[in-house]
């Protein structure tokens, strides 16, 4: 199947490159390397101020201590 290149010329430049991000994403998706999940062995890293405070206070927190 071939893409129209009629439908894309109707298209003003920025809806354009909405296309062309959005094929650049399918194509990235597709060529990912089996097996690579994200990351998350921080899980459970501030278990230690659960009862210090509320989640929203430690997500400020969090931020905090990352410079954010």
């Amino acid at each position: 199947m071939s893409f129209p290149k009629e439908l894309l010329d109707q298209l003003p430049p920025e809806l354009e490159r909405e296309v062309v991000d959005f094929v650049e994403f399918l194509l990235q998706k597709r060529t990912k390397k089996p097996g690579k999940f994200l990351r998350q062995d921080w899980a459970g890293a501030l278990e230690e101020y659960r009862d210090q405070y509320t989640s929203l206070e430690l997500q400020k927190k969090a931020l905090e201590w990352r410079g954010d």
